[in-house]
């Protein structure tokens, strides 16, 4: 796209990425790690569920550090805290250290750095231009199943080779690597926050539509992880151990082509009117998984939820840009993400209860979709955005219009 042509923008998106990586990565070389230690999978899952559950409660308390202190210092402590963190869990054992490992596990988790919500927070210093900005937007949001496709295929090669430890050493290096090509770029070293009056303990979660806004979007998250069980139950079914990971490859592709559509033209009516009509399309698209009845058709029916996927979130950033008061920006975006994280945790514990009823977890994560329709429609009122959404300066080489408040 050509949005990609301009300064900085490769390099902030390469970043992140990368950054980002051990997101998909830690799950599956926890896994691991604990197996070859001799734990069960049972401890290993719970380990998991802190890791995911720490690292989205923690990002709504780092986005309010950066929005008070700026992006420089937060982003490098929470990285090198996760960084240590990791480096510790191969030098612990699980079964006879199971405390301190298990502190090791969610601190790496609730430090996660957000590296997301600082991008979200950066792109409107770097493409001032709102259709550019929208266009990042949506190519940032498509790309993001990527770092779940490279991840758990990269874990299991390094692990292949060098074992579990090396692994989460290989993890945190990636990890520090990748911030650290984001946060020496001019644009996070000169970004500064916003300074206004105290927006009080709840910070944006005052703006009832915002609040509507992130409860709407845990139905989302919900089927995002209904649907990778619901991968593991196919592959399990049809004796195809690679469908665990070309289903959930489906709907990143489809995410990655419907973001390339949606980012190339500027579309009609209201920006509250394209996102019920994106989650409309959304849930619609889960229908189809009740068609699936066999590998071929579960991995084509998985990318069309993916094709509307980009065009909801991107629509939900746009709409939290519009509503967040000043100063309360970043943190507002890692609200948004905690939202859909925890949805996550709540489909994958939800479909691992339908495991033994396929029609159920398959019709799950059209559930979660309906779950984030029913309430947008709702709230429609709370969140309205007429027309294109204003961008207000956030960075202070970029003027700041009056904030209105949320």
């Amino acid at each position: 796209m050509h949005v990609l042509r301009r300064p900085y923008v490769a390099r902030l998106l390469a970043g992140t990425m990368i950054a980002r990586l051990p997101n998909g990565m830690v799950p599956v070389a926890l896994l691991l790690l604990v197996a070859d230690q001799g734990g069960s999978l049972s401890t290993a899952a719970l380990l998991c569920a802190a890791y995911g559950l720490a690292s989205a409660l923690g990002q709504p308390a780092l986005g309010r550090l950066v929005d008070r202190h700026g992006q420089t210092a937060v982003t490098w402590a929470a990285v090198l805290l996760t960084s240590l963190a990791l480096l510790t869990l191969p030098r612990l054992d699980s079964s006879d250290q199971t405390v301190l490992f298990a502190g090791a596990v969610v601190l790496a988790g609730a430090s996660t750095p957000p590296m997301e919500a600082n991008l979200r927070a950066l792109w409107p210093s770097v493409l001032p231009d709102p259709a550019q900005c929208r266009a990042a937007l949506a190519l940032d949001t498509g790309s993001q199943g990527l770092i779940f496709i490279a991840g758990p295929p990269l874990v299991a090669a390094l692990t292949t080779f060098t074992g579990p430890g090396t692994t989460l050493t290989a993890t945190a290096v990636l990890g520090l690597a990748g911030a650290a090509i984001v946060l020496t770029a001019a644009p996070s070293r000169r970004w500064r926050p916003v300074r206004t009056a105290s927006s009080g303990v709840l910070g944006p979660l005052r703006s009832p539509g915002l609040v509507a806004l992130f409860v709407a979007l845990t139905g989302t998250g919900v089927a995002l992880g209904a649907h990778t069980v619901w991968a593991v139950s196919v592959a399990e079914r049809t004796h195809t151990a690679a469908l665990s990971g070309l289903i959930p490859a489906a709907l990143s592709v489809g995410s990655l082509i419907g973001g390339a559509v949606y980012g190339r033209r500027t579309w009609p009516g209201s920006l509250t009117t394209q996102l019920l009509v994106a989650a409309s399309a959304f849930t619609v698209g889960w229908l189809s998984l009740l068609t699936a009845h066999g590998p071929i058709s579960a991995v084509a029916v998985s990318a069309l939820p993916g094709l509307f996927l980009t065009a909801l979130v991107t629509g939900s950033f746009l709409t939290v840009d519009a509503h967040a008061r000043a100063g309360t920006v970043t943190e507002a975006y890692a609200w948004l993400i905690a939202a859909i994280g925890v949805g996550q945790a709540a489909g994958t514990a939800l479909a691992g209860l339908l495991a033994a009823h396929p029609q159920l977890g398959a019709g799950l994560p059209a559930v979660g979709a309906l779950f984030t329709l029913a309430v947008l429609v709702t709230a429609r009122r709370r969140i309205y955005v007429p027309g294109a959404p204003v961008r207000r300066g956030r960075h202070r080489r970029v003027p700041a219009h009056a904030a209105r408040p949320a």
